[in-house]
């Protein structure tokens, strides 16, 4: 008689605590989109690593790890996405310029926030080489400079 009052005493019990801890870790899951702007990284996106984790049984995240050349050196910065029935996930390609807005976390910046950032064939170029016309002219002052110092010169 005991035994059929303890038992459906103790499944409830821990039924209760479980559904308890399955709603902390879906708003937990569901947080993971939401990351501070507390620090930003511009560069060019050098490789792309993608994986779908499994969360907490059956919530799954697709985590995105992209290697940034910045200016001064290469950070690695990672995207976590919730996957749920509407998620789109964003694609990124070798090459592109992307302007990230996140937090650190040990040595990653993870973020939540982009732009991609458009740059032109001619951003990394030398100012010389943008404008032909000023380099026919720099060249004939180059020589005429080097004809008066150092005599005729064959070309």
């Amino acid at each position: 008689m005991v035994t059929a009052i303890v038992i459906p005493v103790i499944l409830l019990y821990f039924y209760l605590i479980t559904k308890k801890e399955m709603k902390v870790q879906d708003t937990k899951w569901l947080s993971l989109e939401n990351i501070p702007q507390e620090a930003v990284a511009v560069g060019e996106i050098k490789s792309i690593y993608e994986e779908k984790q499994r969360y907490y049984y059956h919530r799954y995240i697709f985590v995105q790890e992209i290697k940034l050349q910045t200016k001064s050196q290469q950070v690695t910065v990672k995207k976590i996405t919730p996957l749920t029935k509407t998620t789109k996930i964003e694609t990124f390609k070798v090459g592109e310029f992307l302007k990230v807005y996140g937090c650190w976390e040990s040595s990653q910046l993870v973020f939540s926030h982009f732009e991609r950032i458009k740059k032109t064939a001619a951003f990394n170029r030398p100012l010389f080489l943008l404008f032909p016309l000023l380099n026919k002219v720099l060249c004939i002052i180059l020589l005429e400079y080097s004809y008066t110092k150092m005599g005729k010169i064959f070309i």
